[in-house]
């Protein structure tokens, strides 16, 4: 397959927009279908669990996330936190707690956090939001019995930004006990030309800084005991199917404890759309991971 380098600008952009290949639907609505999932699944959450919604992580008006919290005695409880995609610059935490649905009911604690997508917000803030997001979440929940992060597309993205932290400038650091990483991006140049950079005003260099791909000695460092799972759809773009399989590899040729689903029957949106489903292949991994099956 050619090197994204090698692309045309059209082609580029056609790879990097992901509702251009679902085989459900026109791309608009494949996108509208896609918001309405994921709203209807938030309020049937907010309605199953017990909730703390807006609560503050930082300073910023933007810094504020949602716990779905189960009605359970057990002292195992399980936490997992859910980063939203949207490119970095669509969506919030008010659609991003339908996780919770099948979640809860198993005695686990779902937290969608909110951050500053484009223009509000620039690609360097947004990764600091989300790690401090997890430190807090830390600080107020030391009672779990294991921490989960799970990231959708640019969610998946800061999600593997958070698992390359450095955490000796934070005041403690997290121990990250499994990742889901679902249809990401991992490596910001070769969106850098594209129509996706245009709020987000990314130099170069802010795009290697913040590419996982480039960070994975850090994530050694930082979460060499995390499981993490790079899931991709099976309709996924090819370029953003490599960008799972080119990390995957690298995570796994630096002996890291990671594994690759190619989930089949699914598009961009339909993969992170099923996780309202406790049938769902991706939602039984999960709770399999935090031994809840």
């Amino acid at each position: 397959m050619m090197h994204w380098t090698e692309l045309k600008k059209e082609e580029l952009e056609r790879q990097f927009s992901p509702s251009q290949w679902s085989h459900r639907m026109s791309a608009d609505d494949v996108i509208k279908a896609h918001v309405k999932a994921l709203k209807e699944g938030t309020e049937r959450a907010r309605g199953l669990a017990q909730t703390l919604l807006n609560v503050p992580y930082g300073e910023g008006d933007g810094e504020k996330l949602d716990v779905y919290i189960p009605s359970t005695n057990s002292l195992d409880v399980p936490l997992v936190i859910y980063l939203h995609g949207g490119y970095w610059q669509f969506l919030s935490k008010e659609e991003s707690g339908f996780m919770a649905v099948p979640l809860v009911d198993k005695g686990v604690v779902v937290v969608a956090v909110g951050y500053d997508i484009a223009p509000k917000g620039n690609m360097d803030l947004m990764v600091s939001q989300v790690r401090r997001s997890v430190v807090s979440v830390v600080q107020q929940y030391s009672h779990i019995s294991g921490l989960y992060l799970c990231g959708h597309s640019a969610g998946a993205h800061l999600a593997a930004m958070v698992l390359s932290t450095d955490w000796s400038e934070y005041s403690i650091t997290p121990q990250i006990k499994g990742a889901f990483l679902v249809s990401g991006i991992y490596d910001l140049l070769p969106i850098l030309s594209t129509y996706v950079n245009e709020p987000l005003k990314m130099t170069e260099e802010v795009a290697v800084r913040n590419s996982p791909s480039k960070l994975v000695p850090q994530l050694k460092l930082s979460s060499s005991s995390c499981h993490i799972v790079v899931a991709v759809a099976e309709n996924d773009s090819p370029e953003f199917r490599k960008q799972s399989e080119e990390y995957y590899k690298t995570l796994e040729a630096s002996g890291l404890d990671v594994t690759v689903e190619d989930v089949a029957n699914t598009d961009h949106f339909s993969i992170i759309e099923q996780l309202v489903d406790g049938e769902y292949h991706l939602t039984k991994l999960l709770l399999k991971t935090m031994g809840k099956s």
